[in-house]
């Protein structure tokens, strides 16, 4: 029986670094990366691509469409991908390419490590392993994230511990499954059924305010001007402040009134927002029509509006590509 042939896609992170004058940095080619692991052999038949080589700190939209742009070249050559990546922006780009690539029957699988493949405590070789089983699996499909032996959804996973082995976590929806004895065990099994789509144009200009108490409206104005849309992370299930000197709820009324895009999103790590239970955000909901993020999680909703964006900056068109389930990506 002959093996999968899967595409080892390199783009640096720590999984790649060795030490340097200024502490660790990406050096390591992907074809170097293998060389760790020899009992890759066993499980596929692959070739690596060395597509770039950052700290995952400089990742931004362009090379998230260099990557789709990659896969989709490659795409009818190989049964699976896989993509070795920088954990600290692992998460974005997993969302990123939820959005770009969807409905793929073949697996678009994301790794890397807290501890280079250098080191001989490192978790990478583990990751990478686990990676490949999952990717060469009958029904792996979509956008996974595989680390610490959990098979994670694009859309739902976050870094939550900046050093430990177990660095991810799926936030409010279960793992898809987990690596045990080399073998895939499945908690849940969606396998796609409509053809595979790349739509791969996103627009960067989205920014991020989170509301700390004090904050003064004159920022948000600010931030709408320099953007097209702008995310306000605020406490609780969501809402702006409405008192005399720290009014941002009537600056955000008439930035919605002038057809400004915002939206409402949640500090909070669980469970999502919802505007309408409070007063502080039942007007700007109900009356103004400010979309929220409800259960996406920072990562998913900042990547969807950059995607949606690059196709309508229409408000109400937004809102409507908004709430579109994609992946599971509101609950």
């Amino acid at each position: 029986m002959s093996l999968k042939r899967v595409l080892l896609i390199a783009t640096g992170g720590t999984i790649a670094s060795r030490p340097a004058g200024c502490g660790w940095e990406p050096q390591l080619s992907g074809e170097q990366i293998l060389d760790y692991v020899p009992e890759l052999k066993d499980i596929a038949d692959f070739a690596s691509l060395p597509l770039f080589s950052i700290d995952s700190t400089n990742m931004n939209p362009s090379f998230w469409l260099l990557i789709a742009e990659t896969i989709r070249e490659y795409y009818d050559h190989y049964d699976a991908f896989v993509l070795t990546h920088g954990t600290d922006t692992l998460a974005y780009t997993a969302a990123a390419l939820s959005y770009l690539i969807r409905n793929s029957r073949k697996p678009i699988v994301l790794t890397g490590s807290q501890k280079s493949i250098a080191l001989r405590d490192t978790d990478a070789r583990r990751n990478l392993v686990d990676a490949f089983i999952y990717a060469v699996d009958a029904d792996a499909c979509g956008v996974k994230v595989v680390f610490d032996s959990q098979i994670l959804l694009g859309t739902r996973v976050r870094k939550t511990h900046t050093q430990s082995y177990n660095a991810f976590t799926s936030i409010d929806y279960p793992p898809i499954g987990l690596i045990r004895r080399d073998a895939v065990l499945y908690f849940i099994k969606e396998i796609p059924t409509e053809p595979v789509a790349f739509r791969l144009a996103m627009d960067a200009n989205v920014v991020v305010l989170k509301l700390v108490p004090g904050l003064m409206p004159e920022i948000l104005s600010a931030m709408v001007e320099l953007s097209h849309a702008v995310i306000i992370e605020g406490f609780g299930v969501g809402g702006l402040p409405n008192i005399d000197g720290w009014n941002l709820a009537d600056v955000a009324a008439k930035l919605l009134a002038e057809n400004k895009i915002l939206v409402m999103s949640t500090q909070v790590q669980h469970e999502g927002s919802d505007m309408g239970v409070y007063q502080v955000g039942h007007e700007l909901k109900h009356i103004l029509g400010m979309p929220e993020g409800f259960t996406m999680t920072p990562e998913a909703l900042t990547c969807k509006l950059m995607w949606i964006l690059a196709q309508t900056r229409n408000p109400q068109e937004v809102k409507r590509l908004l709430y579109q389930r994609i992946d599971h990506d509101i609950l």
